[in-house]
């Protein structure tokens, strides 16, 4: 019987964050699909630092579920159909995205995959994060020409991609923050940030969000949570909008389980200069995914944009990479691909 390999959670951690001793990389049958199913060899996964959460026990209300002992992981993947058992849908041969990956070969719904098609010039872009920043900077903030933008994480997998097409849609200054000299220059040299900050410096946030932006700001995509949040909401300007799409101070504190990331705010503040604040997600305007696709493939072709991404090679640094992204060692995605 042929099998494939696929990467399941040992045991939960009972204190900090995973590593890879608390993964198992295991051996299994390839599975076969059933009715209305696809067989997938997956080609590339991403490696996010949103499987913490889910290892950690999940979150009530999350789209995804929690990840329990024995059970396989799971994320966005690309691969090929190798046989279907669906009468309708993407056929042998042809790429599709899906949220299987963390193993060589998934039974998928065939109306829970994406078929590719060219408007990409990478298969691999299909994994880009992009989707989210496009769709909270032009619906959840909808930036506008000379804004003064942060973004919080800006070397993260939302961030290299938000600081490009926040300057895109005509922003007028785009901050970004880091805890990385290294990454903080190429923000700025890359990747369409004015400036970067650095986080956990001796100046007190606040102190130099100030000086990078003394006019205030008018657009926040707050991926990080906490003291950022405090202190972005703290210079913004009259009738500034700020978007929340991730949480990673409470998702990465070793301390905590990934399921809370508290923050101090100042509700005055929000009142008296109409500040509005949200919490956002792509998935409440799907009409933006085709519409992302389409203007990235073109800002890619152009040279406009870039995918900033690491690709790590083989199965069997999966769980490594995992660390590697919850660590903070790499800049923009983290992608596993598969001989």
């Amino acid at each position: 019987m042929a099998t494939h390999r696929e990467f399941r959670l040992r045991t939960r951690p009972p204190r900090g964050l995973p590593t890879p001793e608390h993964l198992d990389l295991v051996h299994t049958p390839v599975p076969v699909p059933a009715a209305g199913e696809i067989l997938v060899r997956n080609r590339w996964f991403a490696v996010s630092a949103a499987l913490r959460t889910l290892i950690g026990g999940g979150l009530e209300g999350s789209p995804f579920p929690s990840v329990e002992p024995g059970e396989p992981l799971f994320g966005a993947a690309v691969g090929a159909v190798v046989s279907t058992a669906s009468d309708g849908g993407p056929r042998p041969g042809e790429l599709v995205s899906h949220w299987q990956g963390w193993r060589e070969y998934a039974c998928v719904p065939a109306d829970s995959c994406t078929p590719l098609d060219d408007a990409l010039p990478d298969p691999v872009a299909h994994l880009s994060q992009g989707w989210t920043a496009y769709a909270a900077l032009t619906r959840g903030a909808r930036v506008g020409a000379g804004d003064t933008v942060l973004v919080t994480g800006g070397a993260g997998a939302v961030g290299t991609m938000a600081g490009q097409i926040a300057r895109l849609l005509g922003a007028g200054r785009v901050i970004g923050t880091t805890g990385s000299p290294a990454k903080a220059e190429r923000l700025v040299a890359e990747f369409g940030y004015d400036a970067a900050l650095l986080r956990g410096a001796d100046v007190p946030f606040a102190t130099r969000l100030a000086r990078a932006a003394p006019g205030g700001i008018d657009v926040l995509l707050d991926t990080i949570g906490g003291e950022q949040l405090s202190a972005a909401l703290g210079a913004a300007r009259p009738g500034a909008r700020a978007v929340l799409v991730g949480a990673l101070s409470g998702q990465l504190d070793p301390e905590g389980t990934g399921a809370t990331a508290r923050v101090e705010l100042d509700s005055y503040s929000l009142i008296l200069n109409r500040i509005s604040l949200r919490g956002f997600s792509p998935l409440d305007h799907p009409e933006t995914e085709g519409e992302w696709r389409s203007r990235f493939g073109d800002w890619l072709r152009s040279g406009a944009i870039t995918f900033p991404h690491v690709r790590v090679a083989g199965m069997e640094r999966a769980a490594e990479a995992l660390s590697e992204v919850m660590a903070g060692r790499h800049l923009g995605s983290v992608v596993v691909e598969l001989s």
